[in-house]
């Protein structure tokens, strides 16, 4: 599949992507992208069913790393998924370019970066 870097990324959610975030819990409640929908890695293959609607988007796949996310990205394609992509290196490449996570229980990360 192909892969983007957190940059690209932000320009496709811009635009409209959808970014699934597959790390359990206990790591996306540590911090996540804005927005990003927590389906963990082993619940993707049904997880196809509630997100079919987005069949038509681009569909950004995060892990912590790039690994779980370029599988899970393979299972979407399979399921009919024509627009997947991986966010290369992760949530690790993103924290690396300081772009904002948000935490559980809804506060604001010290990169609030505001959209003009």
């Amino acid at each position: 599949g192909q892969a983007v870097s957190p940059t690209e990324a932000v320009r496709l959610m811009n635009q409209g992507a959808v970014l699934v975030d597959v790390r359990t819990q206990a790591e996306f409640d540590s911090g996540h992208i804005l927005d990003a929908r927590h389906v963990p890695q082993e619940q993707v293959a049904q997880a196809a069913e509630t997100l079919k609607r987005f069949k038509d988007k681009v569909v950004i796949v995060c892990c912590e790393s790039g690994m779980r996310s370029s599988a899970a990205a393979r299972m979407l394609q399979a399921q009919g998924f024509t627009n997947v992509v991986n966010l290369r290196g992760g949530v690790q490449a993103w924290r690396a370019e300081n772009l904002p996570l948000v935490k559980a229980g809804g506060g604001k990360s010290k990169h609030e970066v505001t959209k003009s």
